[in-house]
This record gives structure tokens, sequence and C-alpha cells, in this order.
């Protein structure tokens, strides 16, 4: 077993950094001794360093790492922030140095020049910054992904390694493309290799949800979608589009002969420290296969109620909801709306040992702990309605159905309500009281969704705002009569806009947050169900009840100045 050892005095030493280290990680949980001890096994191995083992491994995420070596050595963390707006001492600390010596000059006086640094030890590297710039040196911990993406952005005049990877594949690449044993050799060239893994690590690093790869006749397309909004990037050379797919299609274990029908599969990886799993969807367009990788990082998510954006009555009263014995709770809202992270949250309020939790999922997006997950595989027949009849013999407490997508699977949620289970699934509804009338339209009776309905949720994503450039603007006369601002706050109106920095991209949101509106049936709603009611009519009934719109908890956000009144706009509709 493992056994803390004493670090040595002078904690600036390799020997006694990795000493410090091992015992910090372990004192604050951020992993346990058997982990360590395998860690410090590769260590004696390979003759690499702890920190570098650690990230490698994926049992450190690169940004505990800057933190704990920040604390150890009694350094200040470089924040995004810090990072200067152009090049410091451009003509005598080059490009290629820099990147070897994982460091960025970040401030400059006449006596001191800053240095944020991702390896603070190299004492080599920090003897030749001083020498060429003739001051002392203050160092700073820096984050490997901010740091070179500084690097990236101080000097776009150097060619970046992906850059240098795409050409030396340009000459390859005028191999037939029909050809499925060229193709696979292809894809297994170190340059093509390495441009895809760049390709998803960049993704990974700047925290895009997605990547999209588009083929069109005169250029390959490349885009990341960051916070819900699609962003274009540097496309790489269209004569690499069938490498470059056929790459993706050995990581997901797909068939790269079959460019015909559409494919999904899954990747696997350890991105800087971070697990990520990749979904990889491929289908046939005009000029090629397009392919999706929607990139599941488990530890960019927040699974709690407050992370996501809930307020604090709003998260107790769905938290009241989910401890009731039985009953559904649906979450709706379009693709891409966070219902499946919602649902996600709730299952881990609700985990624990006295349930018997099982969901049914297509797909499963992210494992939980404690938690029977299956996943729907159709083209065997195991679908919605055939899992739940088994799941039903298992006598579970509480049902996810990852999606209500037909008759049969409500019929058995309906059921399974009924014979005193608690049911969670979501549906592709605009708003609330809409589940209602997409219900009645799949055939289910109007009696039975008002002995089952415990709640139904409709959520929407709306981008934050940066806390480092958001600007406060008064909301003008005009907006407040506008949209009944009054209504929210007394007094002169204070509202935030977006304006843009390198901490958000330049887009001037980072990040996002849910806002939501939560019916709960009573007699008046109840009423106008039975009386096959309009969406609109449960709609005004509920609010005349107390619910609170979506429309009404995005002005809550921008009045706090966490969101902007024009996200709201885009994300919520008006008209009823």
């Amino acid at each position: 077993m493992f056994a803390a050892a004493s670090p040595p005095d002078d904690v600036w030493t390799l020997p006694g950094f990795a000493a410090a280290l091992a015992d910090y990680v372990v004192s604050q949980r951020q992993l346990d001794p058997k982990s360590l001890e395998r860690a410090q096994n590769l260590v004696a191995e390979s003759g690499s360093r702890l920190d570098t083992i650690l990230t490698q491994l994926g049992l450190l995420s690169e940004r505990a790492l800057a933190e704990a070596t920040a604390k150890l050595l009694d350094l200040e963390l470089a924040a995004a922030s810090h990072y200067p707006q152009t090049a410091i001492l451009p003509e005598q600390l080059r490009l290629k140095f820099l990147r070897k010596a994982r460091a960025v000059p970040i401030a400059l006086d006449d006596r001191t020049i800053t240095i944020a640094m991702a390896d603070p030890l190299d004492g080599f590297a920090v003897s030749a910054i001083a020498m060429v710039a003739g001051r002392e040196t203050a160092i700073r911990v820096a984050v490997p992904i901010e740091l070179e993406a500084a690097l990236d952005r101080l000097y776009p005049e150097e060619e970046s390694t992906g850059r240098q990877a795409a050409d030396e594949l340009v000459s390859a690449a005028h191999a037939n493309d029909d050809d499925a044993e060229v193709l696979r050799d292809l894809a297994s060239e170190a340059p093509l290799i390495r441009f895809v893994n760049q390709l998803i690590s960049h993704a990974v690093e700047t925290r895009a949800s997605d990547v999209h790869i588009d083929p069109f006749e005169d250029r390959l397309r490349v885009r990341y979608r960051y916070d819900g909004v699609l962003h274009e990037m540097e496309s790489p050379p269209r004569r690499l589009q069938a490498a470059v797919v056929s790459r993706i299609k050995i990581m997901a274990a797909l068939d790269i002969a079959e460019r015909r029908l559409p494919q999904d599969g899954r990747i696997k990886l350890v991105v800087r420290g971070h697990e990520i799993d990749l979904r990889v969807s491929t289908i046939p367009s005009l000029h090629g296969e397009s392919v999706v990788l929607r990139i599941l990082d488990r530890s960019a998510v927040n699974l709690d109620f407050a992370q996501l954006g809930m307020a604090p009555d709003f998260a107790g009263k769905l938290c009241h909801l989910l401890e009731l014995p039985n009953g559904i709770i649906l979450v709706t809202g379009p693709t891409g709306s966070g219902k499946t992270t919602t649902l996600y949250t709730g299952l881990l309020h609700l985990n624990s040992s006295d349930r018997n939790i099982v969901t049914v999922e297509d797909p499963i997006e992210y494992q939980l702990p404690g938690i029977t997950q299956i996943q729907v595989k159709p083209q065997i027949g195991l679908n919605f309605a055939n899992l739940l009849r088994a799941i039903l013999r298992h006598d579970p407490d509480i049902i996810m159905i990852g999606e209500i997508r037909d008759l049969e699977t409500a019929q058995i949620a309906i059921q399974a309500a009924l014979t005193g289970h608690l049911v969670l699934s979501t549906l592709h509804t605009n708003s609330a009281a809409a589940a209602i009338a997409r219900l009645r339209d799949m055939g289910l009776e109007d009696y039975l969704l008002i002995a089952t309905i415990n709640a139904i949720m409709a959520q929407r994503l709306v981008r934050r705002l940066c806390s480092d450039c958001k600007r406060a603007v008064p909301a003008s006369p005009e907006l407040v009569a506008r949209f009944e601002l009054d209504r929210f706050a007394a007094g002169p109106l204070t509202l935030y806009e977006p304006v843009g920095c390198p901490s958000c991209r330049a887009t001037g949101y980072t990040g996002r947050l849910a806002i939501a509106e939560l019916l709960t049936p009573d007699e008046s709603t109840h009423r106008l169900i039975l009386s096959r009611a309009g969406h609109a009519d449960i709609q005004h009934a509920a609010c005349a009840g107390g619910m609170q719109t979506m429309f009404e908890s995005g002005i809550a956000h921008v009045l706090a100045g966490t969101t902007s009144l024009r996200e709201i706009l885009r994300s919520v509709r008006l008209d009823g």
C-alpha cells in the first residue's frame, strides 16, 4: 500500500516536488492512495515525472495540477486575463523557444519580467529568459491550455503544428478516395493521426461541445460549437476529407468502406488529464460524408441545480416533486436544451443505497455511479418499450426513460406510474403545457394524464455573460414598456450587454445556464385537460396559478447580470 513520504525541505527539486505533490493530492482527496501507487510504479518503470504521469493517465486534470503546483511552490496562478494583448520581447524570445520551455512573458517593467510557466521547475528556461531580457524574473504557474492559446494568439505569423501536419498530408491525399485499403493506410499515417488528434484536443481544450466536419465542392468546413453557437475554424485542405473521415471512423470502430449509410459510434480518449467520451455520427451528403463529434466531458458537467442556473426556490420545489413516491415528471424542450442533464441531476439527488434506480437511454451520455443504466439497441429489437417491460420485473423504485417517442412507450410509462413507480422522462415540445397536447396526440387518454403527471418542466439553455467584460447599461424606457420590465423591479433598471475579450473568445459569453418553467397540474388545469382545452389555455391557467414562465425566469437572470436580454429573446418565444 501507498505510504505518504515526508517531502524533502527543498520542494523546488524534482524529488522534493514529487513527494510534496503525492502528499497534497491524497490529503486533498483528489486521488486515492491506490491510484497514486499505480502512478508511482509507472514513474519508476518509465523514468517520467509524477506530474506528467498523473495527467497522462487522466488521474489529475492539468488545471488541478497547476493549482496544486502554485500552492506547493507558493506562487500565483496565471489567469487567462493575465496574458498580454501583444507579444513581449518577440525579437529576443522566439516562438520555438517559448513552446519548448512552455513559457510566456506576461508583464515587463524596468527591473522584472513576469513569466507564466507550465513547469516552474525548469530552471534553465528561467535563467535563459532572465539573461535575454536583462531583468530579474517573477514566475506564475500557467494552465497549459491557456498558455498554448496565448502562444497561438500572440504569434499568429508562425505556423501551428496542426497546419504543418496537414501540409505533410496534402501530397499523400491524392489517393483514390474509393479505395478502402488505401484510405485505411492513409488514415494510419502519423501526420494524419496527429492532425485528427489535434483537431479533437483543441476542441476539448477550448470547451467546445461539438465538432462539425462538412464537405463541400471547394472546401472542407470545420466548425466548433461553443455555448450552443457554431464558430468556423481554419479548415484543412478539401482533398484530406476522405482521410480525415476514415481516421475518425477507425477511432470509433466504424466501417470505413460503408459511405452510403449513416453510422454511429463512440470514442474514448484521455485529453490533458480529462476522460472524454465522443459520440460520433456520420451521414452521407452530396460531396462526401458529414461527421459530427459530440464531446462528453464529465469534468465539465455540473450536475447541481444551482450550477445549472436554477433559483433556490425553483430547485427546492423540483426536489420536493422528485421525492414523491410515484407519478411522472417530464422535462421538455428542443434538442440541445439540457433535458438529459437536468434528469441526471435529479437522479443524483435521488441516488441512495435504499433505492433501485434504472435508466433506459439512447445513448447513455454520462455514467452515473450506483445507477443501473441500459443502452437501447433497436437493431436487435431492444427498444424502449421492450426494455421497460423487462425493467418492471426487476422491481425498480425509479425509472428514467431517455425519451417518450411513441404510444407504446408512453403507455408503459403510465402503467409504471400507476403501479407505484416514479418515472422521469423527456419530450420534444416548446412549452410545458404543450406536453399535454403532445401526449394526447400520441393517443393517451386525458384521465390517465391527470392521474399520473406530477409535473412538467420546460427549459432552454442561454449563454452566460462573460464576467470579465460584460458592460452595464441603463434600460431604455422603450424596452421597459415593451417587455413590462417594471413588473420585476422598482426604480431604474440596469441591463448588461456582451463586449468580448480573450477570456470569452471575443464572444461576450462563457458557459450556459438553464431557464425553465415548472407546471404542476392542479384542479383548474385538470378541468381544462378533461375538456380537451388547447395548450394555450392550459398555459394561461398555470400562469394564473402562479407558474413562472421561461421568459420570466430569463428576465430574473437578465436583471441579475448573468445573461443578456438579447440572449433571452433569441431562445424564448413570446407568442403565448
